[in-house]
């Protein structure tokens, strides 16, 4: 079981922003940038382009109200979307708040955020949602 499966399921706890029956968003805890949404399918695959094609394009329909969000309270030129892979073999998308093709570098250091900066992060996103 995959450490997303496990924020899924509830036995890690996470800041989730939004979920359906298909998918779970939550806030990556070492982000890049404040504002880091992880989007990930709920059944475990490994591969993002190895998902059912369904699953696949409803992704991005699933993450299009949660850029919007992020782009609208984090100060931002536009919400960059990546994918790696290569840390958690269970399918994800990250949406990462950019002003520069920089800010997607997942070399550079990972921010250090408290508790209360992912909080904060969270309910700004959440209520931008609303």
């Amino acid at each position: 079981m995959s450490i997303f499966s496990k924020i899924i399921s509830g036995a890690i706890p996470s800041y989730k922003i939004a979920e359906n029956e298909t998918f779970f968003a939550f806030l990556d805890v070492f982000p890049l940038r404040h504002g880091h949404v992880l989007v990930v399918p709920k059944a475990e695959v490994d591969k993002l382009f190895d998902l059912p094609e369904s699953t696949l394009s409803q992704m991005l329909v699933f993450a299009q109200p949660i850029a919007k969000a992020i782009e609208k309270v984090f100060p931002c030129n536009r919400v960059g979307i990546t994918v790696i892979g290569l840390e958690v073999p269970h399918a994800h998308l990250h949406l990462i708040p950019i002003n520069s093709s920089n800010d997607l570098n997942f070399t550079q250091p990972k921010l250090k955020v408290t508790e209360e900066e992912l909080k904060a992060a969270q309910e700004r996103i959440l209520n931008a949602l609303k």
